[in-house]
């Protein structure tokens, strides 16, 4: 039997769900620090915004031993105005970015909330290397526009493939592609 150097695990399990507990909320500005701050350089210190307080930030968290370990994925809703509402802020952790689904299954907790909560109309600006992705995922392109100086496609879900979720901190536990069976 061969071990695996514990620096370099990734753990092919996650829970996806709105992040409430101190060390996630942590988890989540330290991961929006690094894509955003640290390797895109969209921001120069700090990316938080008018947003911030009144957003609900939502996780990907890598588990280690079945239990709770790191966020690795991070994306923010808001109600813009009554049953409108935003999507920003998602981020992977570049370490995470080649198991795929973990962006995905944070458009799907966001949107789902968002439905959840009487949303008619869920939007996002979306990075253009990202809109192949938010296509799949039933968004439709608005517009292109600029955002920080950064090229972004303005979005709208199709709310009809986004079931409503009351409880995002319930969330749900997902598996890398790799490890799914049958």
């Amino acid at each position: 039997m061969s071990f695996q150097n514990p620096k370099t695990f990734l753990s092919p399990d996650f829970i996806i769900r709105a992040a409430a507990q101190k060390w996630e909320l942590e988890g989540v500005k330290a991961l929006r620090h690094q894509v955003f701050v640290q390797e895109q350089g969209i921001f120069e210190q700090d990316d938080r915004d008018e947003i911030d307080p009144i957003a609900l930030p939502l996780a990907a968290i890598s588990t280690f031993a079945a239990e709770a370990d790191q966020v690795v994925g991070t994306v923010r809703i808001h109600e813009e105005s009554p049953r409108i509402w935003r999507g920003s802020r998602l981020a992977v952790a570049h370490s995470h970015r080649r198991m795929g689904r973990l962006g995905a299954e944070l458009i799907r907790l966001a949107v789902c909330t968002a439905h959840g909560r009487g949303c008619d109309r869920f939007l996002a600006q979306v990075q253009l290397q990202n809109v192949t992705l938010f296509k799949r995922l039933r968004w439709t392109p608005l517009r292109e526009i600029s955002v920080y100086g950064v090229p972004h496609m303005e979005m709208q879900a199709d709310l009809n493939f986004y079931p409503p979720i009351p409880d995002p901190f319930a969330g749900w536990k997902t598996l890398s592609p790799r490890k799914r069976v049958g």
